[in-house]
């Protein structure tokens, strides 16, 4: 689990699949997925690590329900001031010298209360999900979630319906059944919004033309680009940059 607490943070996961994170953020990876972290400029971060024993152990004290494996599902959350504040003091009372159990542990049941809040937010989801356990439900949620959250990455790879449907484990046409029962919403809506929130940030954010953010944001055709950027933003591209150019003039 990772926690921005100042500046952007870039992950990659298992080398394949990049995102940056900033403050405000919380990142629960994978079980057994393989991390690399670096921190851009005078970025600072806290990394929570603990056996899935020890989290089940946690979040059992949490909830009266008892979640199957993982107990964990990999997601971005939003990380108020508050969690924030509760992860700096579990790590502190982790690494005080000499250590002081309690406090740790006190800190460790608050952190997992506001995990596990955070966390319920995907009940209604698993719920959509088919199944007749909630261990079988969850089982197929996390497959889908495994996609989402690459669509949700910077990664440069469109692997269209027949590569996500591998990566969940699915046929193409049961994948694609599956993931609108659950999110309500096409693999191809949410690929085309990421791919749209990325180029927004990159107008923004860089100096690229906007002929090679419609590349970098995987989109082939630059005029399908300029219409679809139009109609989710209300503005061009073009338009956006200028804006954003003149309100840090003004703000200067």
């Amino acid at each position: 689990m990772l926690i921005p607490l100042r500046g952007h943070v870039r992950v990659s996961e298992g080398g394949n699949v990049q995102r940056t994170l900033a403050r405000g953020e919380l990142f629960v990876a994978e079980i057994g997925q393989e991390l690399q972290v670096i921190g851009q400029g005078a970025a600072v971060w806290l990394v929570l690590l603990a056996n899935p024993a020890l989290w089940r152990r946690l979040i059992g004290s949490s909830t009266d329900v008892l979640l199957p494996d993982p107990v964990l599902l990999p997601a971005v959350h939003g990380a108020d001031r508050e969690i924030r504040r509760v992860a700096v003091r579990l790590v502190r009372s982790v690494s005080a010298e000499p250590s002081n159990d309690a406090d740790a542990v006190a800190a460790a049941l608050v952190f997992t209360d506001l995990l596990v809040d955070l966390q319920s937010d995907f009940e209604p989801l698993v719920g959509r999900c088919p199944g007749r356990t909630l261990s079988q439900r969850r089982s197929v949620f996390l497959r889908l979630k495994r996609v989402r959250n690459y669509m949700e990455s910077e990664g440069n790879v469109d692997l269209g319906i027949t590569g996500f449907a591998r990566m969940a484990n699915y046929s193409p046409c049961h994948f694609v059944r599956a993931f609108c029962a659950v999110y309500g919403e096409t693999p191809h809506a949410v690929l085309v919004e990421q791919h749209l929130r990325r180029a927004h940030r990159l107008v923004n954010d860089t100096s690229l033309t906007i002929s090679e953010i419609a590349t970098v944001a995987g989109f082939e055709d630059r005029c399908a680009f300029a219409r679809s950027f139009k109609r989710r933003f209300g503005q061009t591209a073009t338009v956006v940059r200028a804006y954003g150019q003149g309100a840090g003039r003004d703000a200067a």
